[in-house]
């Protein structure tokens, strides 16, 4: 019988990752092509922190293969972590308690806030001048 592939989407600020995920892997990540760690070479951090969902005991069963774009490098990782976790629950519900729990379940909402017209940028004001 063959195994279904299971999807899902991440997103953190401007990036966007498709995730698919294959049930009896070996744990390996492939992002754009690249292994996890080449992609993210010389940002260990980054590349820690997008296959950390399945560097727990329970999860190393399922290799991954990423599509991310958009963004830069931190928006990218946390959206690769995001649709891994989501990827995960759709494949067993009980890895949704651990996940959640972790919080790479929940979907960061911040962005960035757009320039106002007639000021330098968002928040940043022009001197002001009284004489």
């Amino acid at each position: 019988m063959k195994q279904e592939l299971i999807w899902a989407t991440g997103r953190r600020k401007t990036s966007i990752a498709q995730v698919r995920l294959k049930p009896e892997g070996a744990g390996k990540v492939t992002v754009n092509g690249k292994p996890a760690e080449e992609y993210f070479q010389g940002h260990e951090r980054h590349c820690m922190e997008a296959v950390a969902p399945l560097n727990r005991e329970e999860t190393k069963i399922f290799d991954a293969w990423v599509k991310v774009e958009g963004g830069g490098l931190t928006g990218q990782a946390q959206a690769v972590r995001h649709g891994l976790a989501r990827a995960l629950v759709k494949a067993d519900e009980k890895f949704k308690k651990p996940m959640r729990k972790e919080g790479w379940l929940t979907r960061d909402p911040r962005m960035v806030e757009r320039k106002k017209p007639g000021q330098p940028k968002a928040r940043k004001r022009f001197q002001y001048s009284k004489r």
